[in-house]
């Protein structure tokens, strides 16, 4: 790749490397977070264990995520930022590991929420590292490069996972992730500059954004509406499977359509998302939720399962480029807590749906865990409403 042009003059290569290696993680990071949605069924049956429980080892992750979200930054203060990051690299590694060798349930869940720390810490830091990566008009570039490793995991890891794992079991599909993040964990220690730690971020800024009624407001509405979606994307292979009675590989195409359907979303958000995004606020949760109802209702029907999952596959790329805008342009004043605060969110919505979507499947049904999406979705459009409620004033 080209190198970076500054007023200072060439700037080396490696760091448009670094940006690379961090793309990379990204999508080893969503690939080993999500692997489970593909490989529900046969890791609960390996586990000895209900699907319920097992989706679990999403919630897990959600939580730890969460606490190293909020902490991560305070926490390592005073440590470089490039050993950091590899430190959180190490952790997916040692997640990866004990998950794929995980004799029982309890060791699958220790694996989960080191999986969790890494994902929080990662992620807290992510957007401020690239930030000091390349010179200033390169950002958007490099942030677009380490967001494709997203889009590339989100894509193909639960269709190549559920492909995969029903040839050679659940537990090869963890090993085969494992010498990919070895590598990128070396390629973190050649390629990432030094990143000496800056101002520490204080806690309380982000006590005196949640002191912000149009901020919380917005907050706890960006998290109904993952919520929503988590509820139902957690335990959408036992709907496949059950519902639409589809095998593996129907399975894995199917979830490939989904995949590929984010890239669309990408595309469009980042044509039609600017200016004033309060329209487009419950966009995500009205989309979404209505593809969840309509998979209740016609969910039996492949073509019709295809069609609501290639429309919701969308709009949950979008989803993430039409909160974080609403995040920058009413919070421009903290943007560093702002993200903290974005991160603990969604990864709490990740775990709520999780646990409640697996208490509705182990207690009443998967019909149960889809209309608890749809009631998660309406309660995140209720509170939206217009979305000027959600604007700084």
């Amino acid at each position: 790749m080209a190198v970076a042009i500054s007023a200072e003059g060439v700037r080396p290569a490696a760091a448009w490397g670094a940006v690379l290696s961090m793309a990379l993680c990204v999508a080893m990071l969503i690939a080993s977070e999500f692997m489970p949605v593909s490989l529900l069924t046969p890791m609960a049956e390996g586990l000895r264990a209900t699907e319920g429980q097992t989706g679990q080892a999403i919630s897990i992750s959600g939580l730890f995520a969460v606490a190293a979200s909020l902490f991560i930054t305070t926490a390592a203060g005073k440590l470089n930022r490039k050993w950091v990051l590899v430190a959180m690299t190490a952790l997916m590694l040692a997640s990866l590991v004990l998950v794929a060798a995980a004799p029982n349930f309890a060791v699958l869940m220790i694996g989960r929420a080191l999986l969790g720390i890494c994902i929080g810490g990662f992620w807290a830091l992510a957007t401020a590292v690239i930030m000091r990566l390349v010179p200033e008009r390169d950002v958007p570039k490099a942030l677009a490069l380490m967001y494709g490793g997203q889009a590339i995991a989100a894509a193909f890891a639960a269709p190549i996972g559920s492909y995969l794992g029903g040839m050679f079991g659940w537990r090869a599909v963890f090993w085969a992730l494992t010498p990919i993040v070895a590598l990128n964990l070396v390629w973190h220690m050649i390629a990432l500059p030094s990143l000496p730690a800056r101002q520490p971020q204080d806690f309380r800024a982000m006590l005196d954004l949640l002191k912000r009624p149009y901020f919380l407001r917005g907050l706890i509405a960006s998290m109904l509406s993952w919520g929503s979606a988590f509820t139902m994307f957690t335990y959408l292979r036992p709907f496949l499977e059950q519902v639409t009675g589809v095998a593996v590989t129907m399975l894995s195409i199917l979830l490939l359509v989904l995949g590929l359907a984010g890239f669309v979303g990408t595309w469009a958000s980042g044509r039609f998302v600017r200016g004033n995004v309060a329209p487009l606020l419950k966009l995500p949760a009205l989309l979404m939720g209505g593809c969840t109802l309509g998979l209740l209702l016609l969910g039996k029907s492949i073509v019709a399962a295809a069609l609501f999952l290639a429309v919701w596959g969308a709009m949950n790329t979008a989803m993430s480029v039409i909160w974080m805008t609403w995040m920058s342009q009413n919070a421009e004043d903290a943007p560093e807590a702002a993200g903290s605060l974005m991160v603990a969110a969604i990864q709490s919505s990740i775990l709520l749906g999780a646990v409640a979507g697996g208490l509705l499947l182990d207690h009443l049904s998967i019909s149960a865990t889809f209309i608890g999406s749809i009631v998660l979705a309406g309660a995140g459009i209720a509170l939206i409403g217009s979305g000027r409620g959600l604007l700084k004033p």
